[in-house]
């Protein structure tokens, strides 16, 4: 038989064939689009169009009844039994449970005294709090710091414990668990969480405990994030418009509706018992405070959040930190939701429309969906629509339901609105990472269990700001600061935009320019704050 290779599949020339290589590659794009590009490029659309519409109702649905809780809904005060805490003459300061405070480390060089002071100067008696560093540091000299620190504090009469452990084995989870089974910790009855960057008010011990003591059926109390430092730079706007959205509606409508709401891993207050009958802290992802509410939801356990109680913290300003705090954030819940779905829907304690809202509104729509669609609908499928105008998108997709769903998530920042322009471009760009991450979590590819501790800098760029930045090599430059898929992206966008400003009628090429702009400086690492370095 004669030899059979692959070249006797491949024609010497192309129908209408000429010389060039560019016309060749016409001749073939023209020969594949329409049984195969157009068929898939519009079943993409559609998919993308369904997705919109998924988004869009979450955030009309969250919308309306934010609307009627701020004008209906009764204060946490007054829908809970709720009772200041006083001094007792008769019981003393056993009028007072005792409180655990955790403050998980991790090379905190820059911060770790912020949150050790914070929680020293809590207004509770001092023989009935106990405050816990958990400091997994690798750097022996901040080790020795906080080791101080902590004398410092037990010197002035404070209950503080200083605790290590031989490996980071699960990380926050791991330490967080570890400080629970210490001798000491056994008669509290409470434990409140702070990361190191966190700075609670003197009274918030005094707002928050009230709710657990009360109603024995809440077992966390969850405070709102603010941020000392969210006029540092642009970044630091971004992330603030992002979470305040998240605080001010999609905290206050889990809590309003369903008693059930994802625990913000820091700031927020527990019930012991609670979390061992949940099944305690697990490691399995990078969103064990996540895991942790789903399961104690999935008890039946009520969960409170409290936006009039507002906790300090610290934004991240490097592009790079905000990176691997987004892959975490978008990874482990898309990890998670694969782990627990169907624990989720066969669970016998809760109802079948909570049960839906875990599944559907809490994780599918805003964990998975929310972070593919941005990314495939407007950066990768409406500007190949471009390129292929066989191929129809509706007005009401690709500009309405954008601007609607756009305008319900600048709610949360007011003062910010000027820059919501900007801030979608921007989240078009961290979409990429977000899909790239939630695809990882769903299919349990590499990096699914990648911890990277958020940088914190606390009073860093004051002091090196003085002192002048040694040399780089190119190369160090290039690993820090070039993001090569982001200038590929922008280099897409740019075909698309050319394409569409010589022969498109819909006028996308503005909306794609100011996107290559956008991506372009995300590529060359210009975003946020550039320290100098040391």
């Amino acid at each position: 038989m004669a030899e059979v290779s692959a070249k006797s599949f491949i024609p010497d020339s192309l129908p209408g064939y000429t010389a060039d290589i560019a016309g060749q590659i016409g001749l073939l794009w023209e020969l594949i689009k329409a049984p195969l590009i157009v068929p898939l490029l519009r079943l993409s659309v559609y998919i993308c169009l369904a997705m919109s519409i998924m988004v869009f109702m979450e955030r009309l649905y969250m919308g309306v009844v934010i609307v009627l809780v701020k004008l209906f809904w009764k204060k946490p005060e007054k829908r809970y039994k709720w009772e200041p805490m006083v001094d007792d003459v008769e019981l003393g300061n056993e009028a007072f449970p005792m409180v655990l405070v955790q403050i998980p480390m991790f090379n905190e060089k820059e911060v770790y005294k912020i949150s050790i002071g914070a929680a020293c100067n809590l207004s509770w008696p001092a023989d009935r709090l106990v405050i816990q560093v958990l400091d997994d540091s690798t750097d022996f000299v901040v080790k020795d710091m906080v080791e101080k620190e902590c004398i410092r504090w037990a010197s002035k009469g404070l209950n503080i414990r200083y605790q290590i452990r031989e490996t980071r084995g699960g990380y926050k989870a791991g330490a967080l668990k570890e400080g629970l089974k210490h001798d000491y910790v056994k008669p509290c009855e409470y434990v409140v969480i702070f990361d190191a960057d966190f700075r609670p008010e003197p009274d918030f011990l005094r707002r928050a405990v009230p709710f657990l003591i009360h109603n024995p059926d809440i077992a966390l109390v969850q405070a709102r994030w603010r941020f000392v430092n969210s006029n540092e730079c642009l970044l630091t706007r971004m992330q603030e418009m992002s979470l305040d959205y998240h605080f001010t509606v999609e905290q206050e409508v889990g809590s309003a509706t369903h008693a059930f709401f994802g625990f913000n891993g820091t700031g927020g207050i527990w019930r012991i018992g609670a979390i061992n009958e949940a099944g305690g802290w697990k490691d399995r992802t990078t969103v064990e405070d996540m895991d942790l509410a789903v399961r104690a939801g999935l008890k039946g356990w009520k969960f409170l959040y409290l936006g009039d109680l507002q906790v300090k913290s610290e934004l991240p300003s490097t592009f790079k930190a905000f990176r691997f705090q987004q892959h975490r954030w978008s990874c482990g819940p898309a990890n998670l939701f694969r782990k627990m779905v169907v624990d989720i829907a066969t669970n016998k304690k809760v109802t079948l429309y909570k049960k839906f809202y875990v599944i559907y509104s809490f994780f599918f729509v805003r964990k998975i969906i929310a972070h593919m669609f941005t990314f495939v609908f407007y950066c990768v499928v409406l500007p190949l629509t471009i390129l292929v105008p066989e191929v129809y998108v509706p007005k009401w997709g690709s500009i309405y339901l954008p601007c609607v769903i756009t305008a319900l998530n600048s709610v949360g920042t007011p003062r910010s609105f000027h820059l919501l322009f900007y801030w979608v471009l921007f989240e078009n760009v961290m979409s990429f990472h977000r899909t790239k991450a939630t695809i990882i979590g769903l299919l349990e590819a590499k990096r699914v269990n990648e911890w990277v501790v958020t940088e914190k800098l606390g009073d860093t760029l004051k002091s090196k700001s003085k002192s002048t930045a040694p040399k780089k090599s190119i190369s160090k430059i290039l690993g820090d600061r070039i993001l090569v898929h982001e200038l590929l992206f922008a280099v897409f966008l740019f075909v698309c935009g050319c394409y569409d400003f010589l022969y498109g009628k819909n006028n996308y090429f503005i909306y794609l320019f100011l996107q290559v702009i956008t991506f372009t400086i995300a590529g060359f690492g210009y975003v946020g704050t550039i320290v100098p370095s040391s």
